[in-house]
């Protein structure tokens, strides 16, 4: 099979969509290399050339109207390379694939600009609304990251649940490779971190709800490290940090390789995710697979990634999150449990049982 990817987010976000992109590609390219995996972008960062895997836009106009070619003009060009299956890696699929004989399939991942509107402008939510409608109505197959996306896609485009697959994220290998302790300490002296430390990783915005854990360590003896993108919401979090003198207390950082992310996973003595909303919470099963326990909301997607040894907690309650954290940070027992237990939970989002789900759905789709 040639199958065309939306490899947008693959070459242009460093995190989120494009990992998810890079890591599907890369275990479809590993377990199933008898396909052809072709990445279309409208641009790319770094060397292309000689790289028949890529295609960027031909013509100068494509090039001036790289939005238009993503989403109209790039079918005529999945038909010159002989693309089979088109795959939107995030949430949508070019006009007019079905006029032309190509099969198509499109990852949901979430649909937080319907579940939390007054975190998107009125215009973004208007153009994500109508990419993702036209993509799940016109997609061959819809695929769902989670059970939860599949609960809001049936609620809120009422579209028949049996029409939607669903299949798990998995994470980046450097995530399940042992670290030794010369790589934590030579990292711990690099950043001055901790010594021992809770983790919260995530962009830094409301609905993931980092305050919730910089308020519940606060007479805990036990520092925080905040790792990702800062937004506004960080100023109020780095305003709370210096009126209660926090500062030796609270690390918000950002900037780091994958290597040097999954070394600090596996430092962690905890792992805290409190987030309001996801769509499948894929920092969750980063921490499981370091080796590390995780405390994390007790609604939504949160007990599908994180399995039946997390500890679940409502993330509105500062009171709840603390006692949560003191409680597994105090029992060891409960603590190695969470770790053993977490660890083999985790094995389901394996990179081979991915890769065996998605070329089923390939292959079914060429009939």
């Amino acid at each position: 099979m040639r199958i065309g990817f939306d490899a947008k987010r693959y070459f242009l976000n460093k995190s989120g969509l494009g990992n998810y992109s890079r890591d599907l590609v890369r275990i479809l390219e590993t377990y199933y290399p008898e396909n052809e995996y072709i990445k279309f972008t409208p641009k790319i960062k770094g060397p292309s050339l000689g790289d028949k895997t890529i295609k960027l836009p031909k013509s100068r106009l494509h090039n001036l109207f790289p939005s238009v070619w993503r989403n109209n003009w790039i079918v005529n060009d999945l038909v010159k390379d002989k693309i089979d299956i088109f795959h939107g890696l995030s949430g949508e699929i070019p006009i007019g694939l079905s006029k032309k004989g190509i099969k198509s399939v499109v990852t949901i991942h979430d649909l937080i600009f319907l579940k939390f509107p007054e975190l998107y402008k009125r215009l973004d939510r208007v153009i994500y609304n109508r990419k993702f409608k036209y993509a799940i109505f016109n997609a061959d197959k819809v695929v769902a990251i989670s059970e939860q996306t599949k609960r809001d896609i049936v609620e809120f485009y009422n579209f028949p649940a049996e029409k939607i697959d669903i299949i798990y994220q998995g994470c980046h290998p450097a995530f399940k490779i042992k670290k030794s302790a010369i790589e934590k300490a030579y990292l711990r002296n690099k950043y001055n971190l901790p010594e021992n430390f809770v983790l919260n990783v995530g962009s830094i915005e409301p609905r993931k709800n980092a305050f919730q854990i910089v308020k519940a360590i606060e007479t805990l003896d036990i520092p925080l490290v905040i790792i990702g993108k800062e937004t506004k919401y960080s100023n109020e979090i780095k305003a709370y940090i210096h009126s209660k003198g926090l500062q030796n207390k609270v690390f918000m950082l950002q900037g780091f390789t994958m290597e040097e992310l999954s070394t600090i996973y596996s430092m962690a003595e905890l792992f805290v995710y409190p987030s309001k909303y996801e769509g499948f919470g894929i920092p969750i099963i980063e921490a499981l697979y370091s080796g590390t326990p995780v405390i994390t909301s007790n609604s939504g997607v949160f007990p599908e990634a994180g399995g039946p040894f997390s500890y679940y907690v409502n993330p509105e309650s500062i009171e709840e999150l603390r006692y949560a954290i003191n409680a597994v940070l105090n029992n060891t027992s409960m603590r190695q449990e969470m770790i053993t237990k977490g660890m083999e939970f985790v094995q389901k989002f394996n990179d081979d049982k991915i890769a065996s789900q998605w070329n089923k759905v390939y292959t079914d789709l060429i009939g």
